[in-house]
């Protein structure tokens, strides 16, 4: 049922998506999904809330397979801001949770998720290369903000930019957020 409703969302948007159509997709009746799920916010929620942990997940696993005291800072920071673009930014979980944002409705795990969950991670790992001497940030919070202001923030701000002028955005915020906390 999550299946078929995260695809007819994607496909037809909150609004055209009917509780019908996704009983339809799941081979189900549309008694079972309202036994499950309550109505269609709470279907909806359910999936937002798949797709915020899936992007929570793969921006985890990023940092810590990239966000490494062992690795040149420049090189790190370029390589984990390309891969969580890539992975999650373009990725279907991003354009459900941008759904979400999008209409105005609220999932209260979601938003806990989104406005804490990433920059959390990223703090994490920015204290640990303060620790480690590779960055000087005494607040890894803000320097978290400001690194997600000078690469992610830019490019969703710059609509219409190719993959060559974003990648460049990502360069040149990269070697702003270097030049201001490298150690």
């Amino acid at each position: 049922m999550l299946a078929a409703a995260r695809d007819l969302f994607l496909a037809d948007g909150y609004d055209r998506t009917s509780v019908d159509a996704v009983a339809a997709r799941a081979g189900v009746s549309k008694r079972t999904v309202y036994d499950h799920f309550t109505d269609k916010d709470g279907l909806f929620g359910v999936v937002v809330e798949q797709a915020s942990s899936a992007l929570l997940a793969a921006v985890e696993q990023a940092a810590d397979e990239e966000l490494r005291t062992d690795r040149d800072l420049t090189a790190a920071l370029l390589a984990f801001t390309r891969r969580v673009a890539t992975q999650t930014l373009r990725s279907s979980d991003y354009a459900v949770v941008k759904m979400l944002l999008e209409s105005g409705r609220t999932v209260p795990a979601v938003g806990r998720q989104l406005a804490d969950g990433p920059e959390r991670l990223i703090a994490a790992r920015f204290a640990d290369l303060a620790a480690a001497g590779i960055i000087v940030a005494p607040d890894p919070h803000r320097a978290a903000d400001h690194y997600a202001a000078l690469t992610f923030l830019l490019a969703l701000n710059s609509p219409g930019l190719d993959d060559a002028a974003v990648d460049q955005l990502f360069v040149d915020g990269v070697d702003a957020f270097v030049r201001a906390y490298g150690g």
